[in-house]
């Protein structure tokens, strides 16, 4: 089962909800996905420690209704 791009973006916006969320669907198949992530609340955490609050963001979807996430976190200029 595949999972909308409208619903990762809204499941990033709740528990951040300051970020900006791009997402591309790189297969066009609703399973393969790239997200670009910029949020102020990832000033001074690792890069380690801003893709895991995206990924817990995800609430444990990744492997099942979503498959593959290429993930890009930034902070704002």
């Amino acid at each position: 089962m595949a999972m909308a791009a409208d619903e990762i973006e809204a499941l990033i916006r709740a528990a951040i909800p300051d970020a900006t969320v791009e997402i591309t669907d790189l297969a066009g198949d609703g399973d393969h996905y790239a997200a670009h992530v910029t949020s102020e609340s990832f000033r001074g955490k690792t890069r380690i420690a801003q893709q895991r609050a995206v990924y817990d963001a995800l609430g444990g979807r990744m492997g099942g209704v979503l498959h593959a996430l290429q993930l890009t976190t930034a902070v704002p200029n």
